[in-house]
């Protein structure tokens, strides 16, 4: 873990540093995952197979096939088979995200200018949506619910989920979230070659229009690669979080706080703000104490060793550098947050006051927890019920119309050469045949 201090005369540069360090892949990943796509396009569901063999351990077909899909009955009897408890709190958790969501959805637009010429937008839903959900320790039925009912809700007819069953094995809390929201098939394939199937097609699984949903390096790359062939939720990096934190809160919910993101990969940043240098170091002791607490905290060790960072600054700076790192979680622990609310500009979701820990974002506040990392929240936002629509413009002329707004297209057609463009509307003006 790092220690900086706004005082120090090194801190810009120190400080540029960790802004500029993305965490991220190297070009291998690159080279690989092409070579993935390029296979799945050409062999399709044959592809599928060997892949899943190879990294997944599980036999698509053949002898000892486990199968290419789960059934909604495996994904009833999941949810069946839950706690009362565990089924009100995904119950919950999908109601809330599905009012949160439900309010975002875009309005048609029709109407005539001064000019009587008629203008609007329809939006619509994309025909179909692919859903990645990683297995394994990464396998979060929260992030299901957070891709499939946006998608829903904006109205998609066929929401097509991918998920890796390494040996075989399911997770059972994946399908229970499954059968809340309402997805229409499961394909039991991961990786690279999951997404290219999504987004080409093989003989079994049809093609999608957009593909959302976490993964691992190979996974992201797969989508940055893809993009233009479907559309995609973005190019997400490891988790990270940033707290603002005055000496006014207990460091043991600081350190808990930042945890709750480093535990998610070794390459998760953690990075706190404070005025106070004494309670950055009782922070700093709180987070050894929190880690023993953990029942596996390998991961979150890791990443608070690699990257966590603790910054001594005044408040008074704290939104400039949040604007410079544009994190994807920002809380603001601190007695009067609105200020600082309205000075952040760049960040993928905010956390306000002392009560409202990042963990709550992540599974029943409502808005989406699918935010952008690494400095992307400069020009990105959080996964909304737009990724999963497109919106078609129209225009309606009379002669009317077309007189009084026509003779300015047929200057600006003759101005840039094309003559077709120009009499396209002349030829209308000048009543010819």
């Amino acid at each position: 873990m790092r220690r900086l201090d706004a005082s120090d005369a090194d801190f810009d540069a120190a400080f540029a540093a960790i802004v500029a360090d993305r965490r991220e892949e190297d070009a291998g990943v690159g080279r690989d995952v092409a070579a993935i796509l390029a296979r799945v396009k050409e062999k399709g569901d044959d592809a599928l197979i060997a892949y899943t063999d190879k990294f997944d351990s599980h036999t698509l077909a053949g002898d000892g096939d486990t199968g290419w899909t789960i059934g909604a009955e495996e994904c009833r009897a999941a949810y069946d088979g839950l706690t009362p408890a565990l089924r009100d709190a995904l119950e919950t958790a999908a109601a809330r995200i599905r009012a949160y969501h439900a309010a975002q959805l875009p309005q048609d637009r029709d109407y005539r200018d001064d000019a009587g010429v008629r203008l609007g937008a329809k939006w619509r839903a994309v025909d179909a949506a692919g859903l990645y959900v990683p297995g394994g320790r990464a396998a979060y039925p929260s992030s299901l619910l957070m891709n499939a009912i946006p998608a829903k809700v904006a109205g998609v007819g066929r929401l097509a989920v991918a998920t890796p069953t390494p040996g075989g094995a399911v997770n059972p809390l994946v399908l229970a979230a499954a059968h809340v929201a309402g997805v229409d098939e499961i394909w039991r394939i991961g990786g690279a070659q999951a997404i290219a199937a999504l987004a080409y097609g093989t003989g079994r699984i049809a093609p999608v229009d957009v593909i959302t949903g976490p993964g691992n390096a190979w996974v992201a790359e797969a989508k940055r690669q893809l993009f233009g062939v479907v559309g995609i939720d973005m190019v997400a990096g490891p988790s990270e979080i940033l707290v603002i934190a005055d000496a006014d809160n207990d460091p043991a919910h600081m350190a808990a706080d930042l945890l709750s993101q480093a535990e998610h990969d070794p390459v998760a940043q953690s990075i706190l703000i404070t005025d106070d240098a004494g309670f950055a170091s009782e922070v700093a002791n709180a987070v050894e104490d929190e880690l023993s607490r953990l029942p596996d905290a390998g991961v979150a060790r890791q990443s608070w060793t690699d990257h966590g960072v603790i910054i001594t600054a005044p408040m008074a700076r704290a939104a400039e550098l949040a604007n410079a790192l544009a994190a994807e979680h920002v809380e603001l622990a601190v007695a009067s947050p609105e200020p600082l609310l309205d000075a952040i500009r760049h960040a993928g979701s905010v956390f306000i006051g002392r009560n409202a820990p990042e963990a709550v974002g992540d599974y029943v506040a409502g808005p989406n927890h699918v935010l952008p990392t690494g400095r992307r929240a400069r020009f990105a936002s959080g996964l909304s019920v737009l990724d999963f629509m497109k919106r078609t413009s129209f225009i309606e002329l009379d002669r009317a119309a077309l007189c009084a707004i026509g003779p300015a297209a047929v200057a600006l057609a003759e101005a840039e050469g094309l003559h077709a463009h120009a009499r396209s509307v002349a030829i209308r003006l000048e009543g010819e045949n």
